[in-house]
């Protein structure tokens, strides 16, 4: 989760204010005072101008209402003739990460750099240290690095005894664990949607807020307020979010128009009984290993980047999955609304023709706010009894694994692995089980966010404390 800072507070902001505006049916004639009314003369700003401030909001709010940057044909374009386009939309693009470059500071490629703590210390161990000669003395004998030589291997940044050399990298790009972000010409940073994984850590990591993530809470309302049926199907991480107990959290989201609120934790269940059984069939067939399923960032990574893994990935599908195929059967014309902790759903959502929409914990607590929801207030839902504790438990590091031990018919022959978080070393480790046909374990779980889904991107409670919260439901 991102840690709550100025850029988190100006995104839920722009979401609140616009909620706000659609809840009260004014957003044509408002929306365009949006960016003055956040950036007045007297208001204080961290931008070059006013100016670049406004625009910054602008294409924010832009992105809220469903559209990449990119989309713009004339930046004359108001605010109000995108909410126009949205609602005549019928489809959205598949891109669901979008960069503001208007917010985007074109960081300075990654490098490695000597700061003033450099003491001009006779002995240069950095110099020595460097197999290319990057590393010649100064002014005043100091260090300096040549950045044509530098391969940005490090060594010199360990060799320093007083820390005076730091990497100084894009923080986007960084955070990446598959190179799918990367700058143009121009230094603005671009998202390749043939490498992207969705799942969040760019977007998380950069410090201008320049990466934004489309939104359908538009058409979401709309559809409410249009008097049609729209049912929330709600991750089982959502439990934790609030700091209220789950069922006024349930019974508040129907406050908020939803003709029904189903807990995806029941999709959960179906997933581990297929996971379960599959593994048990696989294992009897001599296979080394199973992976999961579950997590939307890993089934982009496998799809586009580890296709040689995919035979070891279970069948089973997601818990979203199969609550919306469940849902389809008697709601065939319902508008079925999936509400996530991260990105990476999203982009779930447009591949599974199930779901209509996805709505995030941020989106979702904008809602709340503008529909002036008191969610302490509320009576509590009845939860469903017949999920037990295992779907809930989803929401956690470890969840589908212990899932799938409370239901094999013999626990002990389930040795697994868990891969707690996304990172370009796991992935390392997940393309060579793949390449070798084996793996420290015979069941490897894997979650894009550290901790689980409890850490998405879109979430809005600390990972641990959620996670205290939801654990009491899942005994």
């Amino acid at each position: 989760m991102a840690a709550y800072n100025n850029v988190v507070e100006i995104r839920r902001y722009i979401l609140q204010m616009l909620a706000k505006m659609i809840y009260e049916g004014n957003v044509e004639e408002k929306i365009d005072r949006l960016p003055f009314d956040m950036y007045t003369k007297k208001t204080e700003h961290t931008r070059c101008c006013i100016h670049k401030a406004r625009a910054e909001a602008k294409y924010k709010t832009m992105a809220i209402l469903g559209f990449n940057v990119d989309d713009e044909v004339d930046e004359f374009d108001n605010l109000s003739h995108y909410v126009e386009l949205a609602k005549k939309r019928e489809k959205s693009t598949e891109v669901m990460l979008t960069v503001v470059d208007e917010a985007c500071s074109s960081c300075v490629k990654a490098s490695y750099i000597v700061t003033n703590l450099c003491r001009s210390c006779i002995a240069h161990p950095c110099t020595y240290a460097c197999k290319k000669e990057a590393i010649t003395k100064h002014e005043n004998s100091q260090a300096h690095i040549n950045p044509d030589k530098c391969i940005n291997c490090g060594l010199c940044m360990q060799a320093c005894p007083y820390h005076a050399i730091i990497f100084q990298p894009v923080p986007c790009e960084e955070a990446c664990p598959v190179g799918a972000i990367s700058k143009r010409e121009d230094g603005v940073e671009h998202i390749d949607p043939e490498k992207c994984i969705y799942c969040g850590k760019c977007m998380v990591a950069c410090p201008f807020g320049a990466i934004f993530e489309k939104s359908f809470m538009f058409e979401i309302v709309n559809a409410i307020k249009q008097g049609k049926e729209v049912i929330a199907m709600v991750a089982p991480s959502l439990g934790g979010q609030f700091n209220q107990p789950y069922g006024k959290v349930l019974t508040a989201i129907k406050k908020i128009g939803f003709t029904d609120v189903v807990e995806v934790a029941k999709g959960a269940n179906m997933t581990t009984e297929n996971e379960t059984r599959e593994f048990e069939e696989r294992m009897e067939k001599g296979e080394k290993f199973m992976t999961t399923s579950c997590c939307a960032a890993w089934r982009e990574l496998y799809k586009k980047h580890l296709p040689e893994i995919q035979p070891y990935v279970s069948d089973a599908l997601t818990p979203m999955g199969y609550t919306a195929k469940w849902l389809r059967e008697t709601k065939k014309d319902a508008i079925l609304v999936f509400v996530s902790p991260c990105v990476g759903k999203r982009s779930e959502c447009h591949s599974n023709p199930d779901v209509n929409y996805v709505l995030s914990y941020e989106e979702l607590d904008a809602l709340f706010k503008a529909a002036e929801i008191d969610i302490a207030s509320q009576e509590e839902t009845v939860l469903d009894n017949t999920i037990l504790g295992h779907g809930r438990g989803f929401a956690m590091i470890a969840g589908v694994t212990e899932s799938v031990k409370a239901t094999a018919k013999d626990p002990s022959i389930i040795h697994d692995v868990v891969i707690d978080g996304l990172t370009k070393q796991s992935i390392r480790d997940l393309k060579l089980w793949a390449k070798k046909g084996e793996a420290p374990g015979n069941f490897v779980e894997v979650m894009s966010c550290p901790g689980g889904c409890v850490n998405g991107c879109d979430t809005i409670n600390l990972p641990k404390v959620a996670a205290r919260q939801i654990l009491p439901s899942t005994k």
